[in-house]
């Protein structure tokens, strides 16, 4: 006989735990599936600790920007204190608090490996090697995020490499270091682990550019910047690996498109992230295993009978982001609930911020997706350091702000910031890219004085001074 649940959540990382919290929150009973630690892959994997890993060297760089500050800097970064924050940060992969959390909203947690099994029905392989069979009354919603990709290198998938997991929980840094993908966790692990101790970093990326999906210049100043620490970074044709090749745990020897050779202590694969839906019994309700799960946009799952089965996270592929997965929790939540809504800012309106050094911080289109999307558009930028508030905050302060302007609407369709602490400027670019504040109205938000927010108003100008 089935235990009965108003929602049974596959998966509980992040995005999980917010749609039976907000499940609960609404009044409905909610089961959550997990055979691995609650939180997920950005508590213990990704956001936290990276972001753990590469705050010292941005706390070290603010300092190193202030005449007197920078006077008393005077030796090394602390690696082991480095590293026990990090674990601290993590609660050292150990996930009570967030169970007790779970408990002290009244979800019900099911340890063990979770399946589809047919119309409203889980299946469950609990840990003690038995099987618990929970059906949902009103919805079932897989949220199993997302894996490493592998891309197609020859020998590659023949020997050890280091994955997002194994580059943020490792316990000391490698003598060097080859990274495969120059997006957000290759770029920010190439920094963090050169900061850290990491002598030699190589990092290879098969497109033109590092974080290619940004703006172009994002991305060469963000090249320029690694270059001059020392990192070495591969775009393009030479970029491209042609083979690789590893002795048991011993170095691994990456021979390049171009007939160049490195060797390398440890490789880190960061070329994309595939679906976690191999094996969560897909095939039970139509779907095929392995690929991303469509939905629409109140994230019910498209190509399966009637209206209970939802898909929420990274694992629908709408924008692979811990905040955009939560936002996805509470559509999923407020839809339960009878509310009418649907989800769109995770198409039109996703923020996210690159935490290397400069930093980087978009919103909306680029210009190039504009342009293809058929917006007639303006785009005006100025330096990040023009501003009476970048002198106060430190010398050499660079960068670029730039905003896409959709002329015929008059609002700000696109947004993007580099330089150092401009993540606290992103969430008043999302507020006016999804309100679609006019124009009008932000000339007249007047940014404080002396902060780096004042370029805002330089941009203001430059966009009426082109009229």
């Amino acid at each position: 006989m089935a235990d009965e649940f108003d929602v049974v959540v596959i998966g509980a990382g992040s995005t999980g735990e917010n749609v039976a919290w907000r499940a609960t929150d609404h009044g409905m009973s909610a089961a959550i599936v997990e055979s691995g630690l609650v939180g997920g892959e950005c508590s213990y994997w990704a956001c936290m600790p990276s972001k753990a890993l590469l705050r010292p060297a941005e706390a070290l760089a603010a300092a190193r920007r202030v005449p007197g500050a920078a006077e008393a800097v005077t030796g090394e970064i602390d690696v082991d204190a480095v590293l026990e924050r990090r674990n601290d940060v993590t609660s050292n992969w150990d996930d009570t608090y967030q169970v007790r959390w779970l408990e002290s909203i009244g979800a019900e947690l099911v340890r063990g490996r979770g399946r589809l099994a047919g119309e409203r029905t889980v299946e469950v392989e609990l840990d003690d090697g038995s099987s618990r069979t929970l059906r949902a009354t009103k919805a079932v919603v897989v949220a199993t995020g997302s894996l490493s990709s592998i891309p197609p290198v020859p020998g590659l998938r023949d020997i050890t490499t280091w994955d997002n997991r194994d580059i943020t929980s490792a316990e000391e840094a490698p003598e060097s270091l080859f990274i495969i993908g120059g997006g957000v966790v290759g770029c920010e692990m190439a920094q963090a682990w050169h900061s850290l101790g990491t002598g030699t970093v190589v990092l290879a990326e098969a497109t033109d550019r590092l974080v290619s999906n940004l703006e172009p210049f994002a991305g060469e100043e963000l090249r320029a910047a690694m270059e001059g620490q020392g990192i070495t970074v591969r775009t393009g044709s030479a970029g491209r690996a042609d083979r690789v090749e590893r002795d048991g745990d011993g170095p691994v020897t990456v021979t390049m498109a171009d007939g160049s050779t490195y060797t390398t202590d440890e490789m880190l694969v960061a070329a994309g992230r595939r679906a976690a839906t191999d094996d969560i019994g897909l095939e039970t309700v139509g779907l095929e295993p392995g690929k991303w799960i469509d939905v629409d946009d109140t994230l019910r799952v498209t190509g399966v009978d009637a209206d209970w089965l939802f898909a929420a996270g990274d694992v629908n592929g709408r924008a692979l982001l811990t905040h955009m997965g939560k936002y996805q929790a509470r559509v999923i939540g407020d839809v339960l609930a009878e509310r009418e809504i649907t989800a769109w800012a995770d198409n039109t309106a996703v923020p996210s911020v690159v935490f290397t050094e400069p930093q980087i911080a978009s919103v909306g289109m680029s210009e190039a997706e504009a342009r293809e999307s058929g917006h007639e558009i303006t785009v005006v930028s100025v330096g990040t350091g023009s501003v009476a508030g970048a002198t106060v905050y430190g010398r050499d302060i660079e960068g670029t702000c730039q905003l896409v302007i959709d002329d015929d609407d008059q609002v700000v369709v696109g947004a993007t910031f580099t330089g150092p602490g401009v993540q606290e400027m992103l969430h008043a670019a999302t507020v006016a890219v999804a309100g679609r504040v006019s124009l009008e109205a932000l000339w007249h938000s007047v940014p404080s004085y002396p902060t780096i927010s004042e370029v805002w108003l330089r941009l203001f100008e430059e966009y009426r001074y082109r009229l």
